[in-house]
C-alpha cells in the first residue's frame, strides 16, 4: 500500500505504508566546486583573500569572481582564482604564537615546483600573499616558507597553494577594472540618505 498525502508531491513518491521499509539511499547531489578568489586593490599591493566562489570550473570562478568581488566602487588592478581543495592549510595559533615556530622541518633544497605562500596575520582577517618558494612538496614548501619569511611578528595561519593551480589575470585584462572608480553611484552610501532625512526633519520643526 501507497502512501497517500494531501500533499500531491508527496503522493507522487510512491512511498510505502510500511514502517519496515528500508531507507533508499540516495544519489549524491550535483554541485559545484568551491574556489578561493584573490584581490590585488592596486599594483604593488599584495593579492588578498576576498572571499570564496561555486563554480562548475575554474573559467567561470574567474568571472563569479570579477562579479562578486571586484564591482561598482571597488578597487581591483588583477584577480585570482584556486580551488579552494588544492589549497593546503597549516594549523592555527593564537595568543600571539607564530605558527612557523610549529615547524621544525628543514627544507630539503629541491626545487621541483614553485609555491605561493599566503599569511593571516591577525585572527578575523583575510589571508594575504606574501611571495614564492620552490619546493619538492607541500611540507617542504611549508619549511622553506619559514626560512624565507619567517619575521618577528607572529604569523597565525599559513596557505600553500601550487603555482599552477593559480588561474590569474594578466596584463591585458587590466582594463576590465578600468572604469570601477567612475561606478559609485549604485552603492548606498554615495547617496546621503541620512543627512538628507535629518535636514528634512530639521525644515519641518
Amino acid at each position: 500500500m501507497k502512501l497517500k498525502s494531501l500533499d500531491p508531491r508527496v503522493t507522487r513518491l510512491g512511498i510505502s505504508e510500511s514502517t519496515d521499509q528500508e531507507i533508499i539511499e540516495k544519489n549524491e547531489l550535483d554541485q559545484f566546486e568551491t574556489y578561493e578568489a584573490f584581490i590585488e586593490t592596486k599594483e604593488g599591493k599584495p593579492f588578498e583573500h576576498a572571499g570564496s566562489i561555486h563554480a562548475p570550473n575554474e573559467e567561470m570562478a574567474f568571472l563569479f569572481a570579477k562579479e562578486q568581488y571586484s564591482r561598482r566602487g571597488m578597487f581591483c588592478n588583477a584577480l585570482c582564482v584556486v580551488k579552494t581543495e588544492n589549497i593546503k592549510v597549516s594549523d592555527y595559533t593564537d595568543n600571539g604564537i607564530d605558527v612557523y615556530n610549529l615547524v621544525s622541518a628543514i627544507p630539503s633544497g629541491i626545487e621541483r615546483d614553485s609555491f605561493e605562500i599566503f599569511h593571516l596575520a591577525k585572527r578575523g582577517k583575510h589571508h594575504k600573499y606574501e611571495g614564492s618558494v620552490m619546493a619538492k612538496d607541500f611540507e617542504d614548501a611549508l619549511a622553506k616558507a619559514k626560512v624565507d619569511f619567517q619575521s618577528e611578528k607572529p604569523v597565525f595561519n599559513i596557505w600553500i597553494v601550487k603555482s599552477e593551480h593559480i588561474l590569474a589575470s594578466d596584463q591585458d585584462d587590466r582594463d576590465i577594472w578600468d572604469t570601477l572608480k567612475e561606478k559609485k553611484y549604485r552603492d548606498a552610501i554615495d547617496y546621503k540618505a541620512g543627512d538628507k532625512i535629518k535636514a528634512f526633519k530639521e525644515q519641518q520643526a
